[in-house]
């Protein structure tokens, strides 16, 4: 294993530093691994508040700031965050409106986001939560009860945040982001396995002749394996399994999200091949993402996620938003 770390054991700890050196608009607390907005939070405004299991960078910590999240809260790698954290980051971001939750469908995130919730509201903060469960390659696997939340988080922090910044209440906050996530639906393919810091060997076993169709952001095991074919094929397949479950149509907002350990340059010749394929389903890509924004470490392999726009949504994903890794309109 050859990773840029100084030990497993401070990999978390170091990289919040990095973020606290490299972004002076947010503030880091190292003791309770908070990411904040370094404007602390706007009276008035709901708070938007998430977080998981390192590893998946820049979810969720690259998308705090103006028109996201408030806060994140990230755990250790493929690991959730403690209530406390969760509980800590809820007080500080509460500006007097409540907030909200958005917990990717795993169950340790919602166990864990669920008692912090709890218990804020003991203390008077008020919080609803949005659940993440968009991705249609199974039900009930090795780390969930139902469908396991992956790339649709973007959208849903991104929506809700813009809706937030307009100062709207606590609940259309969460009925649109919720909303959100109803329409949309995404699907992972693995090229390889990731390697933790801490096993130092990879999560799976992965010939070089075999892709995981349907893999997990922590290398959970998809629908099937088979064996590597060209990107138009694998694209296919993965745009195939969105359309059975969720007939693609018209105006979508489509995500192709590298892994972790994917080129660019092959980010796009699948981005490329998934605009064929709306296409001949009389659907379109009229807004797009293409990078690295939900990864697996080094997985190599990529997701296709997307959302049905409605004329609202797309207002609120056109909104400015400024956040380490997403930056437009401001």
């Amino acid at each position: 294993m050859k990773k840029l770390i100084n030990s497993a054991e401070s990999v978390v700890a170091d990289a919040l530093r990095g973020i606290a050196a490299a972004h002076p608009d947010l503030r880091v607390d190292p003791g309770n691994r908070i990411v904040f907005r370094a404007s602390g939070p706007r009276p008035g405004k709901v708070g938007l508040l998430s977080g998981g299991g390192s590893g998946h960078e820049p979810l969720h910590a690259g998308f705090v700031g103006y028109g996201m999240l408030d806060a994140a809260c990230p755990g250790e790698i493929f690991t959730s965050p403690v209530p406390d954290q969760v509980i800590e980051a809820g007080a500080a971001v509460d500006g007097g409106a409540g907030v909200l939750h958005i917990v990717k469908n795993y169950t340790g995130d919602v166990l864990n986001f669920q008692m912090a919730a709890e218990l804020c509201a003991e203390e008077g903060v008020q919080v609803a939560s949005v659940l993440v469960d968009d991705d249609v390659a199974v039900r009930d696997s090795l780390h969930t009860a139902g469908r396991r939340g992956t790339g649709a988080t973007v959208f849903v922090e991104k929506i809700a945040g813009a809706l937030a910044e307009t100062g709207a209440p606590l609940a259309e906050v969460a009925r649109v982001a919720g909303e959100v996530n109803a329409r949309s639906r995404s699907f992972g393919v693995a090229l390889s396995a990731c390697t933790t810091p801490v096993s130092g060997k990879p999560t799976f076993e992965l010939s070089e002749s075999e892709v995981e169709l349907g893999v997990g952001i922590h290398g959970e095991p998809g629908r099937s394996r088979g064996p590597m074919r060209g990107a138009r094929e694998l694209v296919r397949l993965a745009v195939d399994a969105l359309h059975e479950d969720l007939p693609l149509s018209g105006d979508l907002l489509v995500m192709v999200n590298g892994m972790g350990g994917t080129p660019l340059i092959e980010l796009y010749v699948a981005f490329a091949e998934v605009a064929d394929a709306l296409a001949d389903r009389g659907a379109r890509a009229v807004r797009s993402l293409v990078g690295n924004y939900v990864t697996s470490l080094d997985m190599q392999g990529f997701s296709v996620t997307v959302c049905h726009l409605t004329e609202e949504l797309t207002r609120l994903w056109d909104a400015p938003v400024r956040t380490p890794a997403l930056r437009w309109g401001r």
